[in-house]
């Protein structure tokens, strides 16, 4: 899957990266999405934010992340440990618009089916992008990146495998069957909905244990 994230009045992020997130966001680029947005449900009553939408060869909106809790920085873990730093506590939902494989709509070319490893890979991307490992110089972390993303979509193209359980957690009041991973930087999961679109989460210092997901109402209010 093929997309190219921003957020909106900015340039595009790189493949796979984030964007500074003490820019303020508008909701104009998830205002244009044909499919229906996940958060946290009302039982998480901390601060949500956006992040950034993802679009299509074609231009149309095809996922996109909202934040809850603690806004992440990209931080090298060991360092933030020695220093006495309190580990942020966040978790990111993903939401991947549940789409076939597709002309484009200028008909030159042939859009990628989205699934639910669309959205595990977004999610384990997302979580990485935000952590380094502590015994690594800040200089090799892009080297680092482009390889733990290649692994990452290796992850997700393989659900079934050993690094995954299962984990049931409501979507709209629905208990929902859920991919689910940890590793030493955080945890990542991702299934899917009756509203068409696939959910992708990850998070640090929150447990996905006790998490709810749910439609949101009025997107514009997370502005």
């Amino acid at each position: 899957m093929e997309t190219t994230s921003q957020v909106d009045g900015q340039a595009p992020a790189a493949a796979g990266g984030q964007q500074s997130l003490s820019a303020r966001r508008t909701a104009d680029g998830y205002l244009e999405a044909p499919f229906p947005w996940y958060g946290l449900d009302e039982a998480f009553t901390g601060p949500r934010w956006l992040m950034q939408v993802g679009t299509a060869a074609d231009g149309a909106v095809e996922h996109g992340s909202i934040g809850h809790g603690d806004e992440p920085s990209v931080r090298n873990e060991h360092l933030a440990a020695s220093v006495g730093e309190p580990r942020e506590k966040f978790a990111v939902v993903v939401t991947v618009a549940a789409s076939p494989s597709r002309r484009s709509a200028d008909g030159t070319g042939l859009l990628e089916a989205t699934s639910v490893s669309s959205a595990a890979w977004l999610a384990g991307v997302g979580l990485l992008s935000f952590t380094w490992p502590g015994q690594m110089d800040h200089s090799l972390r892009d080297d680092w990146l482009e390889q733990q993303t290649e692994t990452a979509w290796e992850l997700a193209d393989e659900l079934s495998g050993p690094e995954w359980s299962t984990l049931s957690l409501p979507v709209d009041g629905v208990a929902t069957p859920f991919h689910y991973r940890e590793s030493e930087f955080g945890w990542v999961l991702a299934g899917s909905t009756e509203a068409g679109v696939h959910l992708g989460a990850y998070g640090r210092g929150m447990s996905a244990y006790g998490l709810g997901f749910a439609v949101i109402k009025d997107i514009a209010e997370y502005a």
